[in-house]
């Protein structure tokens, strides 16, 4: 048998039985969940999902005015320094294409 180390780490007491409830139903023991994580990062050299920040609204699902909306929430918040000058370009857009 292979030596084992030891992992500890910290996590949301919420998050933990809900995942390690789903990790019995499927019949996995935790460990087992973890090591199969460790080797699809190695596997995968990085991690074996996509992360990315989420996006505000689905801007595919919305019309002009809900665009509109957007960009104008968008620039008002940078000039209060809430966000990027991200926002101020698209703003700038929205203005140059009338959307």
């Amino acid at each position: 048998m292979a030596k084992t180390a030891n992992l500890y780490a910290r996590i949301e007491p919420e998050i933990k039985e809900e995942a390690e409830s789903i990790l019995e139903t499927l019949g996995i023991p935790v460990s087992n969940a973890i090591c199969m994580f460790y080797k699809q990062i190695i596997l995968q050299q990085g991690l074996p999902f996509d992360v990315k920040l989420p996006r505000p609204a689905d801007a595919s699902k919305m019309n002009a005015e809900e665009i509109s909306k957007e960009l104008d929430k968008g620039y008002s918040d940078y000039l209060s320094g809430k966000t990027t000058p991200a926002a101020a370009f698209f703003s700038d857009i929205k203005a140059k294409y009338k959307v």
